[in-house]
């Protein structure tokens, strides 16, 4: 390997050593040299000629489509329109993504939760039984501390017998919660999950994470994981808690912000059936190549569908 500049060689110069050798010899280290030189700038310029603008990169979003009237007809880039930060972008694609995916099931078991146990065991097992081929559930309970109930499992047998773990103790660090979920369980799938959904069985009560909400929330738009509620009354009466949302708006932000739904506790049948049926069934992948992003600040996403067409998905794409 040649280098620029002048490098020792036993205590003389590469010129100094190179004097000596014949004319001829001399010429065609020259030009060994020289053509060296020459390919390697050649390859350096042929590798850094042109940077990869990053309006050349596709951006992919996972989008909920559904007709509102339920018919089995195909939906395409056609009947979508997407502004990306106030600018319309050409869609290169809308595919439907029936792949299996990955759900974390967050439950809130503090003590002063307004319902019992029980309650919160018969949701968690409805999951179990709704969950399509390849599905697989991540089962977790959360007060000062977010704890494993039931490692990944498609096995409803055994999340069955896991629910005994589930007890009600201590106060509600959700965001904390969250947090632990998308570095511990999320974040690890990202090279080969592209579908990630957390389903929260709480109030929305925070107390005392060290988390914040708006880092929260972008984390999880930025991880493009999707997140449902099973929302229960909240406990507070709808008191204001000072850096935190009251929990009835921190679920609804949280869950709009990342194109989920929110159900009632009271039902969890019904929440599970829906829930699993739209992650396999009318989840998309969406193409674009965005328009001069900035990638210093968050840009505000607006999917409008055409007739009929109801479009849910994460409302920003945070800066990275």
């Amino acid at each position: 390997m040649f280098a620029f500049g002048i490098k020792s060689y036993k205590g003389n110069t590469i010129v100094n050593y190179i004097k000596p050798v014949s004319q001829s010899i001399a010429r065609s280290l020259f030009m060994f040299v020289s053509i060296l030189l020459l390919a390697s700038s050649v390859t350096f310029a042929q590798v850094g000629r042109r940077p990869i603008a990053t309006s050349e990169r596709a951006a992919l979003l996972n989008i909920t489509v559904t007709r509102a009237d339920g018919a089995p007809v195909a939906i395409s880039s056609a009947d979508i329109t997407l502004y990306d930060d106030g600018t319309e972008q050409r869609i290169q694609s809308l595919v439907p993504d029936s792949s299996p995916a990955r759900i974390v099931i967050l439950a809130d078991n503090s003590l002063t939760l307004r319902t019992e146990a029980d309650k919160l065991r018969e949701a968690v097992r409805e999951f179990a039984y709704e969950i399509y081929e390849g599905d697989q559930l991540l089962t977790i309970g959360y007060d000062e501390q977010a704890e494993i109930i039931q490692d990944w499992t498609d096995d409803a047998s055994a999340l069955e017998k896991s629910l005994t773990l589930i007890r009600k103790k201590g106060e509600p660090r959700l965001l904390d919660a969250f947090d632990a979920v998308i570095e511990q369980a999320l974040r690890p799938l990202s090279g080969g999950v592209t579908k990630r959904a957390v389903i929260l069985i709480g109030d929305g009560l925070d107390r005392g994470s060290k988390a914040k909400f708006d880092k929260t929330l972008a984390e999880l738009q930025r991880q493009d994981v999707t997140v449902y509620a099973l929302q229960l009354p909240d406990r507070t009466g709808g008191a204001h808690k000072r850096n935190v949302p009251k929990p009835s708006s921190l679920i609804q932000q949280i869950v709009e912000g990342t194109g989920g739904r929110i159900f009632s506790l009271d039902d969890p049948r019904t929440a599970a059936q829906a829930i699993c049926d739209e992650l396999r069934k009318k989840r998309y992948v969406l193409a674009y190549n965005p328009s001069n992003p900035s990638l210093l600040e968050n840009r505000r996403l607006l999917i409008i569908g055409g007739d009929g067409i109801e479009v849910r998905y994460k409302t920003q794409q945070p800066a990275r």
